[in-house]
């Protein structure tokens, strides 16, 4: 049967109520790599973002080899916390949430470091389930979504982990979960388990494909468990992925001189740009990813082991194209503060008979589903 991951989570804490219009509200996503914040203001059936935040701390170094978050990322993403938390006081703030995944699901230290966070920043994370992070990342992409069509894979490739959902949508109805799956795959943790170049004598392309072997093997739960082919075939299906993969690729296909939000959300990206893209990234060194505009030093040693993730995702799934979103579990967070009184956008229910047992090479992997639904959902 599947086993969920391993390490502290605790249950959302409940809002006291919703966020008022005209409130200023905060978001934070702590996540393994990144630490990421909006300043919103509610704005009646939508909100304004009136301030943001993003570095890259890499919380999670180091963590698949030790289980321990380190001292040194401890004190990185401590310094960028006391931004945040500035941040949130000068603007006004009076409603937040922020939240920590992957790294901290994982990290037996990670108790000692939310203390530490709440006392030296005043931030309080809460650890969320990777099934409340599917959740939250894949609400606040809905807005890029066709709702005309039927059926959507949405995927956020993240540093520790990658979450995946099967959304199903029908007339005068909100969207269904019907599957969502996680892999404990991410963009650090993949770096850490392959290092950023071919052994010697290896060649970059048998590189490359051991490494999208493995996230093919993890993701191969959900591909049994969602019979998608003909709804492929008929155009039934869209793709959305929320990650600094996907976006640094956009990017790239797009000729930016420099990353800018404004073009690359809401764009999309052709499977042949996505494996053109990839190859050439693969076939070059550090220093050489590290000179492409739209990746530069800070991603140039884990933007190939998010290429590799992506490229397993689109192999499986070959829907043609997909919808590139710059956003996530911020702005789902924000959505929820303004929905209130409480978290109520949990994980669908486990269902670990739905589908047969995992393969010996897939290890801690989630499937949450409703058993009435996911293998009949889609004819194969």
């Amino acid at each position: 049967m599947f086993t969920g991951l391993s390490g502290p989570a605790e249950a959302a804490r409940p809002l006291a109520r919703a966020a008022r219009p005209g409130e200023i509200m905060a978001a934070l996503d702590l996540g393994t790599n990144n630490c990421r914040l909006l300043v919103a203001r509610h704005a009646g059936t939508g909100f304004h973002v009136i301030d943001a935040f993003s570095r890259i701390v890499r919380l999670g170094e180091g963590v698949s080899q030790t289980g321990r978050l380190s001292e040194a990322a401890i004190d990185r993403t401590l310094d960028a916390l006391k931004i945040c938390a500035g941040k949130m006081a000068r603007r006004g703030v009076t409603l937040s949430r922020a939240v920590a995944t992957e790294a901290c699901r994982r990290a037996e230290n990670c108790a000692d470091f939310v203390a530490r966070t709440l006392s030296e920043t005043g931030v309080r994370l809460d650890i969320i389930t990777t099934g409340e992070e599917a959740q939250l990342a894949f609400k606040g992409c809905l807005p890029l979504l066709d709702k005309h069509r039927p059926y959507a894979i949405v995927f956020d490739i993240g540093g520790g982990s990658t979450e995946l959902g099967w959304l199903r949508f029908r007339p005068n109805q909100p969207p269904e979960m019907v599957a969502w799956h996680s892999v404990p795959l991410g963009v650090v943790s993949m770096t850490e388990r392959f290092g950023t170049e071919p052994a010697p004598g290896e060649s970059s392309e048998a590189f490359y494909d051991r490494m999208v072997e493995l996230v093919a093997q993890h993701l191969e739960p959900l591909h049994r468990a969602v019979a998608a082919r003909r709804a492929i075939g008929a155009g039934e299906v869209q793709m959305l992925g929320t990650s600094g993969t996907v976006t640094t690729l956009a990017g790239i296909r797009l000729g930016l001189p420099r990353y800018d939000r404004g073009q690359v959300d809401g764009s999309y990206l052709d499977f042949a740009d996505v494996e053109r893209i990839s190859t050439d990234i693969a076939q070059r060194d550090v220093a050489g990813r590290a000179a492409i505009p739209c990746i530069g030093q800070e991603r140039a040693d884990l933007v190939l082991s998010g290429c590799a993730i992506l490229s397993a995702i689109c192999r499986l799934w070959p829907v043609g194209r997909l919808r590139v979103a710059d956003r996530g579990v911020r702005e789902g967070i924000l959505m929820s503060l303004m929905s209130g009184p409480a978290f109520a956008d949990a994980a669908p229910p486990r269902a670990a008979s739905a589908v047969p047992p995992v393969p010996a090479p897939v290890v801690e992997a989630d499937i949450a589903a409703d058993p009435a639904l996911v293998l009949p959902a889609v004819p194969a």
